[in-house]
């Protein structure tokens, strides 16, 4: 009992330093999401939204919102986690962490709830600004919320392994980059999958993201091009092994011992 007391310590002292980290620069980690947003629905949703029409049986603004609200929420987990375990591995302090009474769970834990807090204290003040643009009528609370932090947790695993393998500050932007970015905006944000030739339809199903949109989509609008039950699959699967990988190079100790 007096080892889970420790566990718990340990996990809240490490979310507790993440969170403060990250809303004391609110000005460089919160609010540049929301002004982000607020352009998409300017310029995407007013201006060349009301020339593309309706998508998916919804106004083009409205179709959207879910896309851009978990885009939001992608990038803040995954660059939270990104950006604090490589300042811990630059400022070595990640070697008293690994010294620390406690298993490599506890620590994993601890990161990815700081870069999930983030991902959705971003979220939500995303949608607020989606509410002065869009309208909003959720069509299932449980979905919407499941997703939202499935999301947050499967990127923010994505950082964490990304700060491991980097090993300079460019290396930290590689991903978001060359990957992440591309990721997100060919997973079904704008548009609809079936809107695309077969081909194309069928090589966006290797996308993870489209699978996390759509069943964001769905718990907001009631609409999806996948299934709701292969996108939560898919979503917990890749969860599954980003974690087991995340603990794997913990373990031995990958980027981090010299």
């Amino acid at each position: 009992m007096n080892r889970w007391r420790h566990y718990r310590i340990a996990f809240s002292t490490i979310l507790v330093k993440e969170i403060r980290r990250f809303s004391r620069i609110w000005v460089q980690t919160v609010l540049p999401s929301a002004i982000s947003t607020t352009l998409y629905f300017v310029i995407f949703g007013r201006l060349i939204g009301e020339r593309i029409g309706p998508m998916g049986g919804f106004a083009y603004l409205d179709f959207i919102v879910p896309g851009l609200v978990l885009m939001a929420v992608i990038t803040n987990a995954f660059a939270n986690v990104v950006g604090s375990f490589y300042a811990s591995k630059f400022s070595r302090y990640v070697e008293e962490l690994l010294i620390a009474p406690v298993p490599n769970w506890v620590i994993l834990a601890g990161f990815v709830a700081g870069g999930v807090a983030r991902g959705l204290v971003v979220g939500v003040l995303v949608t607020l600004v989606a509410l002065v643009f869009a309208r909003i009528q959720i069509h299932s609370y449980s979905i919407t919320i499941l997703v939202f932090i499935l999301t947050a947790v499967l990127f923010a695993l994505g950082g964490f392994i990304n700060a491991i393998y980097a090993n300079s500050f460019d290396d930290v932007s590689i991903i978001p980059t060359f990957v992440l970015t591309p990721l997100t905006y060919l997973g079904g944000v704008f548009y609809s999958i079936e809107l695309l030739p077969a081909f194309w339809q069928n090589l966006s199903l290797a996308n993870p993201v489209l699978y996390m949109v759509n069943a964001f989509r769905f718990g907001l609008l009631g609409v999806s091009d996948i299934p709701v039950g292969v996108a939560f699959a898919i979503i917990l699967g890749f969860i599954a092994v980003l974690t087991l990988y995340s603990l794997h190079l913990l373990r031995r100790g990958v980027g981090i011992k010299t």
